[in-house]
């Protein structure tokens, strides 16, 4: 990661801020551990599977990047994690891709990635969109297989 991306992502709390309100890595630096564990269980399954990818650095890139919606997404009241409903950007996956194409010119495949990473976990009303971009980019599946093993397997 460019120096000015890392000093970027420190200010904006990547570093710092929870993976979640009540769930995984609902903590201060949650979000970076769940970040960096899914990165490895991504980049374990695209060896151990022999994943193919548009771009080599994809699996690490997805899995460190596939959150920073969060990073602005949750403020400390109380000695508890609650939603920052004040966000100028809105979303998870879109936001998370809206915030990282500032930093990287991504592929089509890493957009598709970082954008369905939720998996079935998203709305109803996109399941059929999820189920398209499987289709298109397999790499989403195991993106949300990397995901549900650092947060439902590990716990963070």
């Amino acid at each position: 990661v460019p120096p000015e991306v890392k000093k970027d992502l420190l200010e904006k709390g990547f570093f710092t801020a929870p993976a979640s309100t009540k769930y995984h890595g609902n903590y201060e630096g949650g979000l970076f551990d769940h970040s960096y564990m899914v990165a490895r269980y991504l980049k374990k399954l695209t060896e151990d599977c022999r994943l193919d990818w548009q771009n080599p650095r994809s699996p690490l890139l997805v899995g460190m990047f596939h959150d920073l919606c969060k990073m602005d997404n949750y403020i400390l009241i109380d000695g508890h994690y609650e939603y920052e409903t004040d966000t100028l950007l809105k979303g998870h996956g879109d936001k998370s891709v809206m915030v990282l194409a500032q930093y990287f010119k991504l592929t089509e495949e890493e957009i598709i990635c970082i954008r369905y990473h939720m998996g079935a976990f998203c709305d109803k009303s996109e399941w059929n969109d999820y189920t398209r971009a499987v289709h298109k980019y397999t790499n989403v599946l195991w993106t949300h297989q990397a995901d549900m093993l650092a947060s439902h397997v590990e716990g963070v």
